[in-house]
């Protein structure tokens, strides 16, 4: 499983088992862990929250989403590269 960056003591990384999925991220305090948060990238930029399952704090979430959103392009360059894809599909 890929990291992608960190901030704050968060990990944002795939899992390696999801490339047939839409792009997404995962997000975890410390390391991965099976209940980590998901978020989705959309088509035209930005992210969007499918879920909360580490239960990050709400201000922390939206720091790294905003990250995430940053590095649209840096995330979708190791998707393809990752995955071995030369397209990606998106969520929305």
């Amino acid at each position: 499983m890929p990291s992608i960056f960190s901030t704050g003591g968060y990990v944002v990384f795939f899992w390696s088992n999801e490339g047939n999925e839409p792009i997404h991220v995962h997000i975890a305090k410390g390391q991965p862990t099976a209940n980590s948060t998901k978020v989705w990238l959309l088509e035209k930029g930005g992210c969007i929250l499918a879920d909360n399952k580490s239960k990050i704090p709400r201000h922390d979430l939206d720091v790294i989403m905003d990250m995430i959103s940053a590095h649209y392009f840096v995330i979708c360059d190791k998707w393809k590269k990752f995955y071995c894809v030369e397209d990606i599909s998106f969520y929305c």
